[in-house]
């Protein structure tokens, strides 16, 4: 049975997000030091509801920017598997390329054994044909796990923050039955 409404281990995730236990018993976790007041108590789990808010904002833009690089990365791949079929052939092919949003320039590409690849940070790098199909393959290799791990981070996100809501519930019914003895008691 578990009493603490919020235990700071961290889950097994790599976003470290903190774990919150269900409390069972109130009158027992109310009692726990630093617990003085159920307003002292709610603070403290609106708080940490707020972080969990944050954590998964940002998880959630991480997964949105993720959602949009694999694509990309499928397509690079796409390209240059389409380049290592064609660098042994003696015509060129004719292509458009993107050069911003909605702005295509036409290109002759002559048959070639290398290509250029924008590894990010504003960094553009030539690499052999072949050794660029290794490093987007392990780019959407990576893209990938970490899409996965972030889905299953914002899982345990809603988790947690399900059993904080839940628990902020109890508290403040357990405060509003408590005030309610004592003004009966009063009387």
């Amino acid at each position: 049975m578990a009493t603490e409404a919020t235990d700071l281990t961290v889950s097994p995730n790599l976003a470290n997000v903190p774990r919150v236990d269900f409390v069972e018993d109130v009158d027992s976790f109310m009692k726990q030091p630093g617990n003085d007041t159920a307003e002292v108590v709610l603070k403290k789990q609106e708080e940490l509801h707020n972080k969990f808010k944050f954590m998964e904002y940002n998880l959630n833009l991480k997964k949105t920017r993720l959602k949009n690089q694999v694509p990309d990365i499928k397509s690079s791949l796409d390209i240059v598997k389409h380049l290592m079929v064609k660098k042994d052939k003696t015509e060129s092919m004719s292509t458009k390329f993107l050069l911003s949003d909605n702005v295509y320039a036409k290109a002759i590409v002559p048959p070639t054994d290398k290509v250029c690849l924008w590894l990010g940070a504003n960094v553009m790098l030539e690499y052999e044909i072949n050794e660029a199909d290794d490093v987007l393959m392990k780019n959407l290799e990576a893209a990938k796990k970490s899409l996965s791990q972030v889905e299953d981070d914002l899982l345990y996100i809603r988790d947690q923050m399900t059993t904080l809501e839940v628990n902020m519930a109890r508290v403040y019914n357990w405060d509003v039955n408590r005030r309610k003895e004592e003004k009966e008691a009063k009387s």
